[in-house]
Parts: C-alpha cells; structure tokens; sequence
C-alpha cells in the first residue's frame, strides 16, 4: 500500500513500515550511503539508503538517480531531528522508476529563463504551494456563494460585444463573422438574474492591454457575482464579506505553504480580522492632494496614487463614486452626486492595489446609448437593452480578480507567478 509522504508527518508514523512514490528533490552521495530528499504530492522527506541495507542493484540506481528522477521506496520511519521535519525513512527497498537528465532548475536562475521553463518550474516547492493556496481559494469562492443561496450560472467566452472597451478586445473568427474572447461574464450575468435571482461564477477572461506591470495578464479569471435588488451600499459590503471569507479559508488550510512563500501570517489575519473602510473617489483626491500628489479630480487613479492613498489603511479599503466621465456605459450616475457613478473599487494594503471592482447597473437605456455611441454602433447591445424593457429592477454586480487575490495572499511581487502558465503581451509559451 502506498503512503502519502504528509502523513508520516500528521500521523507521527515512526517505527511504521511504509512505501513511497515520488520524485528526487535533493540527492548527495557519501561513500556508503547516498542521502536524498524524496517528494511527491503531499510533502518532502528525507531518505537514508546504506550500502549494506539494500541489495547492490538498488544502492547503485540510488547513487546514480539525478535529481527529478521517479523512484519507489520501502523502508521504516525513523524520527531524527537533524532531517528536514525530524523524520527519515532508512530505506531497505529502492526502485528507479524513470532515470531523469541532469535538471535545468538550479538556484539563482532569471525570472525571464524559469518562465521559459514553466512547464518543470511548476514542480518546484514555490510554484506547488502557490497553485495549492489557488485550490483552496477557487473552492472557497464557490463555499462562500453557494451558502448564501447563488446559483452557479456560466456565461459564454465568445461574445460579439465589448464589455470594457474596444482596445482590450482579442478577436476572434467565427466561421464567416468576427467574435471577442469575454472581457466579462457581466452583460450576459445581468440577462441571467432576471431568472436566477443570485448568481455567480469562475471562469476566464481576456483582456489585451498592453502592459507589462506586475499586475497584468492578458488570460486570468474572474470570480464575478450579479445579483438582482441589489444597490452599491449592499455590494460592497458583499465584497468585503466574500474576500474576508477567502483570506480565512486559505490561512486556515494553508500555513506551511504560507511559511514556504515567506509570508508574515499574522499580519495578513490582522489585515482581515478588522472593518475595511469605505471612503469615496472624492474623500481619496482630498488625501492624495493633501499628501503632496500631483491629480486632480476626474483623473483615474494609477498605481502610484493608489500605493499612496493605501499607506493610510492597514486593511483594503472600498473607493466608492468615481468620476462618471472614466466609467463604463453600464455604470450609472449617483442621482445624490451626478458627476460620480454608483460604483466601487477594492484596493490592498501595502502596494497590491485593485482587487476587486463592481457598480449598480444604470436602467437608462437613452443615458447608455449616448455613451456607447462614443465608442461604437449602441445597436450592437439592443439585446442587452431589451433587459431594461420587461420588468427591470435594481441590479448590481462585481468582478474579484483571482490572480490579484490570490497575488496579495501569497505576498508575491509578480501576477505571474500565481497562475500554472502565464499569458502576457510578451509571453505565450509554453
């Protein structure tokens, strides 16, 4: 029977016989006895295999296994302090399964080279904790929704309308017409509520912005929610309930692979155990202004503004009201505040910026016309419009990015590292 390597660790195993499958982490030979760090799926450990504990077949073949080779051992569990997690397996069994080349990942390596390599880069302790921590944060999205009575509801990823602008859109052709990769399930959610009620998904979006920040991906996915006699104050709110619940899930869960990032965990609980504050568009230029910032109101905040502004909370923070000229069509104007739209942007602390962002949806079919026609032909959303003409109500929604999440979460300096296989303006291999 073979024997997940984490539980040797859970179940303090020592003295058990156990079987192994896995792969060669480390390896260093010494004379008779040949050392190695063994992984699989679960978790590393150290193996002991002395010449005179395992035929002459098998010590050869672990003398000579290369790191990254897959092998089969037998042998007892020891605990021993000085190995990593205080125990040893002293093998009496080794098998090589497949005998790996000389392995091209090695320390202090070029981000731009182990992106060439990602495909065996994606084995590394970093890269396997990371895609972990996004298991646990996917499953978390759909706990949190489901138990509050939302319906899984998955749009299309081809659509022959723009949802966040035309220059982001990759085309695409259709047979004899021309097509988009989604931007957004949004335009396709607000058609679904009027059924559903509640609903939400996690599905991929693509966006062609040409920009290399830390920040960008031109294919990463959105968790998106839409929910009819919804308004902004209760959106936003909503917001800050699911990514408290998402923070939760992955510390819970997720401590070693926490520790392997580098992560300081108390200070992400701390980041998620008080209130986020929601302050408007408004009350942040007043902020930026008076801490010496060069914007004026009605510019978009950047990232620069935005790490700025975030150096007065030590928790994310909810932007409400921003500038209705910089919005998109579907964003409505705050009767209270005309020049402000009804929407919201959730920024991290400590320079991770936007996390999150929704709106209430405008009913003004005449006020979104007008503006599509900035852009384009309005008649290409008529169906989208026709929502608006049977029965509309207030409606809102918003877009959590997974990747941004999830970067914020790990700590990491790059969006591209909390995705298997990165998709940039620069990057579409392999």
């Amino acid at each position: 029977m073979i024997t997940d390597i984490s539980r040797i660790f859970h179940e303090k195993l020592e003295g058990n016989e156990v079987t192994l499958r896995g792969w060669v982490h480390r390896h260093r030979a010494s004379g008779n006895i040949v050392f190695a760090a063994m992984r699989d799926a679960s978790g590393i450990i150290q193996l002991a295999i002395k010449k005179d504990k395992v035929n002459e077949k098998d010590f050869k073949e672990a003398n000579e296994s290369y790191v990254e080779s897959s092998i089969i051992v037998k042998g007892t569990v020891k605990k021993d302090e000085r190995a990593p997690g205080g125990y040893e397996l002293q093998v009496t069994n080794y098998e090589l399964v497949s005998r790996g080349e000389p392995f091209p990942v090695a320390k202090d390596l070029s981000e731009e080279y182990l992106l060439d390599i990602r495909h065996l880069w994606i084995r590394s302790q970093k890269m396997t904790a990371i895609l972990k921590i996004r298991s646990t944060m996917v499953q978390a999205i759909h706990e949190f929704f489901q138990s509050k009575g939302y319906v899984l509801f998955d749009p299309p990823i081809l659509s022959p309308n723009a949802c966040e602008g035309k220059m982001t859109l990759f085309e695409v052709q259709y047979y004899a017409e021309k097509m988009y990769l989604t931007q957004s399930w949004q335009l396709y959610a607000e058609a679904g509520i009027f059924g559903l009620g509640k609903i939400y998904d996690v599905a991929p979006t693509f966006r062609a912005e040409k920009s290399k920040t830390a920040k960008h991906l031109s294919e990463f996915w959105m968790a998106e929610m839409e929910a009819a006699w919804m308004e902004l104050p209760q959106v936003t709110e909503l917001a800050k309930d699911e990514i408290k619940f998402l923070v939760e899930k992955v510390i819970e869960k997720h401590v070693a692979e926490l520790k392997i990032l580098g992560r300081d965990i108390e200070k992400l609980k701390s980041q998620v155990s008080k209130p986020f504050p929601t302050i408007t568009y408004t009350q942040a230029i007043e902020m930026l202004v008076k801490d010496g910032a060069e914007i004026k109101w009605g510019e978009d905040l950047r990232t620069t503004e935005e790490e700025q502004l975030m150096k007065h909370f030590d928790t994310p923070i909810v932007v409400t009201n921003y500038p209705i000229e910089i919005m998109a069509f579907y964003k409505p104007k705050d009767p209270k505040d005309p020049k402000t739209a009804l929407c919201f942007d959730m920024l991290a602390p400590d320079g991770f910026g936007e996390i999150v962002g929704g709106s209430q949806r405008s009913l003004d079919v005449n006020d979104m016309m007008k503006r599509l026609s900035k852009e384009g032909n309005p008649e290409d959303y008529n169906w989208y419009f026709d929502l608006r003409k049977y029965g509309s109500v207030p409606h809102s929604g918003y877009g959590v990015g997974v990747e941004r999440v999830l970067r914020w979460i790990c700590g990491l300096e790059n969006i591209k590292d909390v995705i298997a296989f990165p998709r940039t303006m620069s990057r579409n291999k392999p």
